[in-house]
């Protein structure tokens, strides 16, 4: 079942000197994309391919990347896979509707957010904001430690035992949002409009991002005691690490929550005002 769509809100003045890279092969795509984003007041840099967005982001690091994820020859995901290679940036992954396995591969592979074909571009711009907005934390927020884990939301640094972890943006959030309410138990839509701020979407974007952060701070990611299932409810972060609780995991060793069902899925934007049809619209 899909939400009532309502008028997208303006976006808010870009943050100063951002710059995006728009990554995909439609000529059409990219320009309404990288218009939207330069009236948005974004600076924009494009690419058709891979070996070319690879090529741009070597020589300007870009500080969020918009990337289609079916390009010719290397493909988005490798293309995300070897930006992670060269360093941390956000990205956003435009996928085609209906292709829940891209989708989770592209949350699998690092991508920090995902926008189905075809879109809305006010709502991408948005969606780009509120990333930015995520990785310029408040200055004055204190350092979160618990269960041997360590993260610093000014610096964006986390680590284990000492060690830093090497987490994309919304595993950080997620990581840091559990530290600040140890032993409370949320939704997965909680989470998402927390640590997301979205009010609804697709639930396995969570579930997803919980079984990569397990995979970095657990001893045993399949046998989780730190960021543990409450079936029925959602997940709880324990910094006693006790598996003891009635959580759900014996029956569900992978400790995740059942897949969202079709009525999950975010509510699609006005015919008249997408991007990536065959048709794609000039507005």
């Amino acid at each position: 079942m899909h939400q009532p769509h309502e008028p997208t809100p303006a976006p808010r003045a870009a943050p100063q000197g951002a710059r995006i890279l728009v990554v995909d092969d439609d000529p059409t795509v990219a320009e309404v994309v990288s218009g939207y984003l330069d009236r948005a007041g974004y600076g924009v840099d494009r690419a058709g391919d891979g070996p070319d967005a690879l090529a741009r982001a070597a020589a300007h690091w870009p500080d969020l990347v918009v990337l289609d994820l079916m390009l010719p020859g290397m493909d988005g995901l490798e293309v995300c896979r070897r930006l992670r290679g060269l360093g941390p940036v956000p990205v956003i992954m435009l996928t085609a509707r209906g292709d829940e396995d891209d989708r989770i591969l592209g949350l699998e592979v690092g991508a920090d957010d995902y926008v189905t074909k075809p879109f809305s571009p006010r709502e991408l711009v948005l969606r780009v904001e509120s990333v930015l907005r995520r990785t310029r934390p408040a200055v004055a927020a204190r350092p979160l430690s618990a269960a041997g884990l360590t993260v610093d939301p000014a610096a964006r640094r986390a680590s284990k035992q000492g060690t830093e972890l090497a987490l994309t943006l919304r595993e950080f959030d997620l990581l840091a949002f559990l530290l600040r309410h140890p032993g409370r138990a949320f939704a997965r839509e909680d989470l998402m409009r927390e640590v997301w701020g979205w009010d609804f979407g697709d639930l396995s974007t969570v579930t997803v991002h919980v079984r990569r952060l397990r995979g970095k701070v657990e001893d045993d990611p399949a046998r989780p005691r730190l960021i543990q299932t409450v079936w029925g409810v959602g997940y709880r972060f324990d910094p006693t690490g006790d598996a003891s609780h009635p959580t759900g995991e014996a029956a569900h060793p992978t400790g995740n929550t059942p897949e969202p069902t079709a009525g999950d899925a975010p509510a699609p934007a006005p015919a008249s005002d997408t991007v990536g049809q065959e048709e794609p619209d000039h507005a």
